[in-house]
């Protein structure tokens, strides 16, 4: 398996020093594996922290600026960060109004962040969390018990991070957080397995003309296996999947994610087959966002995530962003 790699002990930190020299706007911690917003703290804000393994690029560390997080925390490839990255970046970022921690729904990520959460309150930062548990595949899977937290993850950030950064106490921040959590539901579909440095090849087996329905982003197990399928048939499925779980009675934020490997002229006639099968649902779309934000390394495959979305969440996502991955109003 060819990968554009030094070593594999090394990825994540190569990986770092170059988001270092591409975005200047950020401060990176090599060495202790923190990106801050450069600027942070930010007087009177909320400062807004998340991370997880890497391999899931552009989440987190390009989510990190103007309207999103204000720092990450990356993990060495598929393993949650430590506390001690987390304790580091929400002091960095805590300008006295507290700090939110968004967490995906594995155990590792959650023990850590449970317990950075202990030792940061220790050190006088208050410290709210919330837990981003939106994938409808499958209840409990090889990293979690419940479901697995995947795209919502970005709704997650942006809409909080818009609250955070009109200034919106870390109550209120922490509120919205939940509200997006409760008010989305995804489903990932893959086509190839993904591949890990260390590993050097695939970490699972899908034979060629099969995929897995319901995956997740580490390559876990699915619902079922199936001959490969249509984009239009594939569409159906996990539009089923998302609306018989959530039964939206409002407009929906739409992102049809990529896994990674997926081309974006396939991802853009996907969404078309998922703003098709939301429309015959009865689901009114919003807003669109189409692209490779929550990944799996080279995985090919696919997700969709649903946000039931009110008039303030709509605001919120409009509002002003600015960071690597993503960019509007600025």
């Amino acid at each position: 398996m060819r990968m554009l790699i030094n070593v594999p002990e090394t990825v994540v930190a190569d990986a770092l020093r170059g988001i270092a020299i591409a975005h200047p706007e950020l401060t990176v911690d090599v060495e202790r594996r923190v990106i801050i917003r450069r600027g942070a703290p930010y007087e009177g804000k909320v400062g807004l922290v998340s991370g997880g393994g890497s391999g899931h690029e552009p989440l987190h560390g390009g989510f990190v600026g103007r309207g999103m997080l204000t720092a990450a925390c990356p993990g060495e490839v598929f393993t949650s960060p430590v506390p001690d990255q987390m304790v580091r970046a929400a002091a960095a970022v805590d300008s006295g109004a507290g700090v939110l921690f968004i967490v995906k729904n594995y155990t590792g990520d959650v023990l850590n962040f449970d317990m950075a959460a202990e030792l940061a309150e220790d050190e006088g930062v208050q410290v709210a969390k919330v837990l981003v548990n939106d994938d409808v595949a499958v209840t409990d899977s090889l990293y979690t018990a419940g479901r697995r937290g995947t795209g919502a993850t970005l709704f997650v950030e942006k809409l909080a991070g818009a609250a955070a950064d009109e200034g919106a106490p870390l109550d209120r921040v922490a509120s919205i957080a939940r509200q997006v959590n409760e008010a989305s539901r995804s489903f990932g579909v893959a086509l190839s397995a993904c591949s890990t440095p260390a590993k050097g090849g695939p970490t699972f087996d899908l034979p060629d003309g099969e995929l897995e329905l319901g995956i997740g982003i580490h390559g876990e197990p699915g619902r079922e296996r199936r001959a490969m399928m249509t984009s239009g048939e594939i569409a159906d499925v996990a539009v089923d999947a998302v609306v018989e779980d959530l039964r939206p009675e409002a407009p929906v934020l739409l992102l049809v994610n990529g896994m990674g490997a997926t081309p974006l002229l396939e991802l853009y006639g996907f969404s078309a087959e998922v703003h098709r099968a939301l429309t015959e649902r009865k689901v009114s779309v919003a807003r669109t966002l189409v692209g490779n934000y929550v990944t799996s390394l080279d995985m090919a495959g696919a997700s969709v995530t649903i946000c039931q979305a009110d008039e303030e969440l709509l605001r919120l996502w409009d509002a002003p962003v600015s960071t690597p991955a993503l960019r509007w109003g600025c």
